[in-house]
C-alpha cells in the first residue's frame, strides 16, 4: 500500500517524547489479564505499542498467571514501563519502583528509568490516592525517576505532579477495567488544555472508538489493557485499538469541522442550472 505524505499524517507521526526517550506509538498496553502468555505477545505484536507495562509487585512475588511474565515478552523489541500496582501508600510504591527499576537492567535495558506510579488504597473502586502519589513522586523524581502518574482526572493534581518533574499524567477515563469509556472527559479535557508534559489517558477505555475519542481530545497517547486481553478475540482488538489510536491522532491534527445548530450545504448554490 502506498503511504500518502499529507501534512496531518506527517504531524501524527511525530514522535511521542517521554523523558529521554522517543516513541512513534501512542498506544501503551499491558501484560495483564490475559489468557496465556502466547495470546499476550501476539496482542503486543498486534498493537504496534512501544512501551508494555509491567506490576513490578506482583511479578516479584510471582502471583498467579504472573511467573515468568518478565522473561515472556521480548524487551529488546519494547520498552518497559515497571508500574506500583498493589500499592497501598507512597511508602510502598517507592520501595516497588526502585525494584521495578533493578528488573529493567537486569532484562537489559540499563538506561530505563521509568516508573507508572500507582498508590491505590481503595480496593473496591480502584481510585489513586491523590496525597499518597505526589509524595511519592516528589521522591521518585528526586531519584532520577521519569515518573508516570496514574491519577483521577483532577486538573490541579496533575499540575501539581508537573511542576514537581512527573514526565507524564495519566488521567483515568473511568475506574480500571470497567469499560465505561471516558466518563471524565470534561476534566481529562482542561487536563489536556494546560499540561506541558504529555497527557495519557488510562483505565477505562473500552472500545477502539474510545480510543480514537481520547485521542480527538488530544491526549498524546491511551494506555489500554483489559479492553485488549479479555476482549474476545485479543490480537484483533490489539489490532483495531492500534489502528483506532493512530486515526484518533490523525482526526486531532487535521481539525474537525466546528458543531453548528444549522445546515451548511456541501453545494455551492451559485451558478445553478435553472429551468
Amino acid at each position: 500500500m502506498q503511504t500518502i505524505d499529507t501534512p496531518s499524517a506527517t504531524a501524527a507521526s511525530q514522535p511521542l517524547q517521554i523523558g529521554h526517550k522517543q516513541f512513534q506509538s501512542r498506544l501503551m498496553t499491558g501484560t495483564g489479564k490475559y489468557d496465556d502468555f502466547e495470546t499476550m505477545r501476539h496482542s503486543i505484536a498486534a498493537s504496534g505499542c512501544e512501551i508494555v507495562t509491567v506490576a513490578v509487585r506482583r511479578v516479584q512475588t510471582n502471583a498467579p498467571g504472573h511467573q515468568g511474565l518478565a522473561e515472556a515478552v521480548d524487551w529488546t523489541k519494547v520498552w518497559m514501563l515497571p508500574n506500583t500496582a498493589g500499592c497501598q501508600t507512597a511508602e510502598e510504591a517507592i520501595r516497588v519502583a526502585r525494584l521495578g527499576r533493578e528488573m529493567a537492567k537486569l532484562l537489559g535495558q540499563e538506561d530505563n528509568n521509568f516508573i507508572k506510579l500507582e498508590v491505590i488504597p481503595d480496593s473496591k473502586y480502584l481510585l489513586p490516592d491523590p496525597i499518597g502519589t505526589l509524595e511519592a513522586a516528589e521522591q521518585l523524581v528526586q531519584e532520577g525517576f521519569a515518573v508516570l502518574p496514574y491519577i483521577n482526572a483532577d486538573p490541579l493534581l496533575a499540575k501539581r505532579l508537573e511542576e514537581v518533574g512527573c514526565a507524564t499524567v495519566m488521567p483515568l477515563g473511568s475506574p480500571i477495567g470497567s469499560g465505561q469509556g471516558l466518563k471524565n472527559a470534561a476534566n481529562i479535557q482542561i487536563i489536556i488544555e494546560t499540561a506541558t508534559v504529555p497527557v495519557v489517558v488510562d483505565a477505562g477505555i473500552g472500545s477502539p472508538s474510545e480510543a480514537a475519542q481520547a485521542m480527538e481530545m488530544g491526549a498524546d497517547a491511551v494506555l489500554i489493557n483489559t479492553a485488549i486481553a479479555k476482549a474476545h478475540d485479543p490480537v484483533t482488538m490489539a489490532t483495531a485499538m492500534g489502528m483506532a489510536t493512530h486515526a484518533g491522532r490523525l482526526a486531532y491534527q487535521s481539525g474537525r469541522i466546528p458543531i453548528k445548530a444549522y445546515a451548511s450545504a456541501s453545494s455551492p448554490l451559485t451558478d445553478r442550472i435553472s429551468s
